[in-house]
């Protein structure tokens, strides 16, 4: 975000989406994990600013590019669609399983569930 600070008001939330990608692939070898970070309207779903686990700069623009303006509501399969026309990464298919987690971490928020936040 080009050095500069973002204050995000209250009635945004920050929901991260976890996922696994191959042993071979360097998000793995470098956090274990791959994920993908929102910022929310918490009413709407609303993507207002997104980040990614990534080992090259310009994959976390790229990435935030796709997701920004879009809704944690958005069907799964329009974002695979997405995903599948745009993203020719090895981490395409971790991508969608980070959504899906962090879209099911919304919906708990929305319904009063607990989150789970260990993984």
């Amino acid at each position: 975000m080009n050095g500069q600070r973002t204050i995000f008001a209250e009635h945004t939330i920050y929901i991260v989406g976890n996922a696994k990608t191959s042993q071979n692939n360097p998000i793995t070898q470098l956090y274990g994990q791959f994920f993908l970070s929102f910022v929310v309207e918490k009413a709407g779903g609303k993507i207002l600013a997104c980040g990614v686990s990534a080992t090259v700069g310009v994959t976390g623009d790229f990435v935030s590019s796709m997701f920004v303006g879009r809704s944690l509501l958005d069907d799964p399969d329009s974002i695979k669609k997405m995903l599948e026309s745009r993203y020719f990464g090895s981490s395409q298919k971790a991508l969608l399983v980070a959504y899906k987690d962090a879209q099911k971490k919304y919906n708990q928020i929305l319904t009063g569930q607990p989150v789970d936040l260990s993984d």
